[in-house]
């Protein structure tokens, strides 16, 4: 069997028609399936759009979250909830094309552990939008070791891959790369990203920097090593200025130097600054993952068997 897990924020108008299109496609490729709807806090009527999807399809299996924990969280809850013995990850605003997963259940059947999907264009997307988009990847890449550039969320795992990730114990997980970092038989598929039917993008420019940097903290050290690379610079820069400075006083010629002393110090504290600000930001994520809180809060289910809403 075949289990979809579709994280959700927000998707009220998208939910049903996502879980009658990729049900139709599955249901003619002749694939046993269940979609596994993880609502992640919606504010809008999502929950409510799952409920009625599960009462039409008893494939249909939804998650309700206490609170919006993002949408790694969401891929993991989905991830721990599935029967199947493969699982795909997709979002339910249809931009990730449902027939894909056709392509991707008959290589799982020829042994592949994971099938990456990558996408052969980003569609139609304002040009700031994909310039910055573009950093982020390019950011991301070199961060993290691991091609990035054409990477997304959609992707099919083995269960055997999918009990490596559930295995791992951080909270700050990365699905996007660690999908890949724990290696197995991997296979490519690419796709196009269709349009948007209905609804707007969750991702801004603000949203996809804050997410570049949480998810460069939680996969790679190498901000840190940013920090020594700048200490090393300033204090190369702050010896040649010393000896230059010494060969001035001791041949009579000794520099007043009083905007040169003042851009000094004005560089090296704003490195010093950005250098602790980027230890604090490791020291939080080390705080975060000691306290060892859930990754999520499970409220409310729906699906399975007797289709029954459990309150929690």
């Amino acid at each position: 069997m075949l289990s979809v897990v579709l994280p959700a924020y927000n998707e009220e108008k998208m939910v049903g028609k996502a879980a009658k299109v990729i049900a139709k496609v599955l249901e003619q490729a002749n694939i046993s399936y269940e979609l596994i709807f993880v609502n992640d806090g919606s504010k809008d009527r999502t929950w409510e759009e799952i409920k009625k999807a599960a009462e039409e399809n008893c494939n249909v299996r939804g998650l309700l979250f206490s609170r919006n924990f993002g949408k790694e969280s969401a891929i993991f809850a989905g991830l721990a909830s599935a029967c199947g013995d493969c699982c795909a990850v997709m979002d339910c605003d249809l931009q990730h094309p449902p027939k894909t997963l056709i392509e991707m259940y008959h290589l799982w059947q020829q042994g592949y552990e994971v099938i990456e999907g990558v996408k052969k264009s980003r569609g139609q997307e304002s040009t700031f939008h994909k310039a910055s988009a573009g950093l982020f990847y390019k950011i991301m890449t070199k961060a993290v070791k691991i091609d990035m550039s054409r990477a997304s969320d959609y992707k099919l795992l083995d269960k055997k891959a999918v009990n490596a990730l559930l295995a791992m114990p951080e909270r700050n997980a990365f699905f996007r790369a660690l999908s890949s970092w724990i290696g197995y038989r991997t296979a490519v598929v690419e796709f196009d990203v269709k349009e948007r039917e209905e609804g707007e993008s969750k991702w801004s420019t603000w949203s996809l920097i804050k997410y570049a940097i949480t998810n460069i903290a939680a996969f790679s050290a190498a901000p840190l090593q940013i920090v020594t690379i700048a200490g090393a610079f300033v204090l190369l820069m702050a010896f040649i200025l010393g000896v230059q400075s010494l060969i001035r006083y001791f041949s009579g010629h000794a520099v007043e130097g009083f905007t040169t002393v003042i851009l000094l110090i004005l560089i090296i504290g704003s490195i010093v600054m950005i250098s602790l600000g980027i230890i604090g930001y490791y020291i939080a994520k080390i705080y975060e993952e000691v306290k060892g809180r859930p990754r999520y809060l499970i409220s409310a289910k729906i699906g399975g068997e007797g289709k029954r809403v459990e309150e929690k």
